[in-house]
């Protein structure tokens, strides 16, 4: 069993994903209302915060033929960070870690888009967190694709990527009297995306 997932057959699972596209191709915006950029720390070595960016804005070009030319791109505005705590969320806004004054955004652009399987794509980019810029891979599973009530064309991916926070200069901590720090250096970055194709 994976972790944090419930048994298969749990009455907590999810209904089956549909499927209403027989080719995902085209152009896409993020719907934010139904999308959750997150992030995720262990702290004191013992626990995982969870938190989340609530302002985003992103475009996809998917084409199915030939994936290597579909294209992502996610702009992040940093002082939108909520992890239901607010004195959490200050030190996080402040410049031992984002530094939202300084910089603002955080920016995912695509370089390469690699289909592993019929679900899944590898998304390889440049991410930029407080003007430090490194390539990463993110594995999307296509999650499912529907027609909304109100004639809107969804697709869903999820995704996440580890990262570790020092490579882009998110280096502050704090040493624990029984060993270890206070804010794990290995982060994740958690994507559940519904996009909106273009009419």
């Amino acid at each position: 069993m994976a972790k944090h997932r419930a048994p298969e057959g749990d009455p907590t699972d999810f209904d089956a994903a549909t499927a209403a596209l027989a080719d995902v191709s085209g152009d896409y915006t993020i719907d934010v209302a139904h999308t959750r950029i997150g992030i995720r720390a262990r702290h004191a070595m013992v626990t995982t915060v969870r938190g989340a960016f609530t302002d985003f804005e992103g475009e996809a070009h998917l084409d199915a033929a030939k994936p290597g030319a579909s294209t992502v791109s996610i702009r992040i505005a940093t002082a939108s960070i909520d992890t239901g705590q607010a004195d959490r969320d200050a030190h996080l806004r402040s410049p031992d870690f984002l530094d939202v004054e300084r910089w603002p955004e955080i920016v995912f652009t695509s370089t390469d888009v690699d289909q592993v399987d019929e679900e899944v794509y590898e998304v390889t980019g440049d991410l930029t967190i407080r003007d430090v810029t490194h390539p990463v891979t993110v594995a999307f599973t296509l999650t499912g694709s529907a027609k909304d009530p109100f004639g809107n064309t969804r697709v869903g991916f999820e995704g996440a990527v580890a990262i570790r926070r020092s490579d882009w200069g998110l280096t502050w901590n704090t040493p624990l009297d029984t060993g270890g720090v206070l804010v794990s250096d290995r982060i994740q970055i958690e994507f559940d995306v519904s996009v909106i194709r273009a009419a």
